[in-house]
């Protein structure tokens, strides 16, 4: 069983998928993606990732509903639950951690700094 990290980037917009997953990769991070929630959830179970990117803005079940419904599994309650977002209004950090949220990273992604911010959300 591989000991890298594994990461699942849930975002609807491809090019932030690639790009995202490109750069952990570099890094040495194992990496799955979901365009939407319904395969976001299927990757949960079947990948076990150690964090979640989630983008907040997800067709059909956003990605704060999608945040409440895995904390609301007992089986995922060491999961790391990153907002990726665009989101940058006051306020939208407090909210997306009352979601349930550990942390938030913004968009677009800083690509010299990604792979390391993200790292740093995988530190006990």
């Amino acid at each position: 069983m591989s000991t890298e990290p594994r990461v699942l980037i849930i975002d609807d917009n491809a090019m932030n998928l690639e790009l995202g997953s490109v750069l952990l990769q570099r890094d040495g991070i194992d990496v799955a993606t979901a365009l939407d929630a319904e395969s976001a959830l299927s990757q949960v179970a079947s990948f076990r990732p150690n964090l979640v990117l989630m983008d907040i803005q997800l067709p059909h079940t956003d990605g704060l509903e999608l945040t409440r419904q895995l904390r609301a599994d007992p089986t995922l309650g060491k999961l790391v639950i990153i907002a990726f977002t665009a989101y940058a209004m006051k306020g939208d950090e407090a909210r997306m951690l009352a979601a349930g949220c550990d942390g938030y990273l913004s968009k677009p992604l800083d690509v010299p700094r990604f792979a390391s911010q993200v790292r740093a959300f995988l530190k006990d």
